[in-house]
């Protein structure tokens, strides 16, 4: 009996981690209007950089992402009209991988 509880064990734990992990790695911003969308100085052909609020937080798009150009067209919308958007950070990279309507 205690194989098959071992056994039980291993598959509940290997399908309880096996979820789409793609939003709990993001840092939400709900709200938030972008201020400022340049190019990177240090990485221009790999970066834009975006800056959020008043006292700005400085995140980026990447150029290789394959949404890069949809983020893009967000994030300066955002900036010309002050349109609000719900934006997501990749964890540990700054990178901006989400930026949401909000409902």
């Amino acid at each position: 009996m205690k194989p098959w509880t071992y056994i039980l064990l291993l598959l509940f734990m290997i399908t309880s981690c096996s979820g789409n992990s793609s939003s709990q790695n993001l840092t939400w911003y709900n709200n938030s209007v972008i201020t400022d969308v340049t190019e990177d100085p240090e990485k221009p052909e790999e970066f834009t950089r975006v800056s959020i609020g008043i006292s700005p937080q400085i995140f980026y798009l990447s150029k290789k992402g394959e949404d890069y150009k949809t983020l893009l067209e967000k994030t300066s919308q955002s900036k010309k009209r002050g349109k609000a958007y719900n934006i997501g950070i990749e964890n540990n990279t700054n990178i901006i991988k989400q930026v949401n309507e909000i409902p």
